[in-house]
């Protein structure tokens, strides 16, 4: 009876700290501090409990989460200034197309003026 109460109080243990606590009451076995009977005093959790002074990994888990949160947000931003880059591109040409429609547009006005003069010249000289 009293191994299946400690076997179903254990399940939830990890191996190497079931080895830990039971290797403790074994050396305290030996040395005749422990009798056999009074093993069963204290649950396994409460021993584990003293056991477990890895209060370290809770803050390297916590870093790791931190870590990706902070990577995943500059992956963020890097993502939006590349779209921001692309588009900033492609206003450029189209100001660019623009610029250069516009350029010929007043090349094509530049000549229809000169054509204007020529003739308005013409028609003044024939009236003269």
């Amino acid at each position: 009876m009293k191994r299946s109460s400690q076997d179903s109080g254990s399940r939830n243990i990890p191996e190497d700290r079931k080895l830990y606590v039971v290797d403790s009451i074994n050396d305290l076995n030996k040395l005749n501090l422990c009798p056999a009977g009074s093993q069963q005093l204290f649950p396994l959790e409460e021993k584990l409990q003293d056991v477990s002074t890895d209060s370290g990994n809770g803050s390297h888990s916590l870093f790791l989460v931190g870590l990706i949160i902070v990577l995943i947000i500059s992956l963020t931003l890097v993502s939006f200034v590349i779209f921001l880059i692309v588009q900033t591109g492609n206003k450029m040409e189209d100001v660019s197309r623009r610029l250069a429609a516009e350029g010929k547009d007043i090349d094509d006005l530049k000549k229809i003026n000169s054509i204007i003069v020529k003739r308005l010249n013409q028609l003044d000289s024939e009236q003269n």
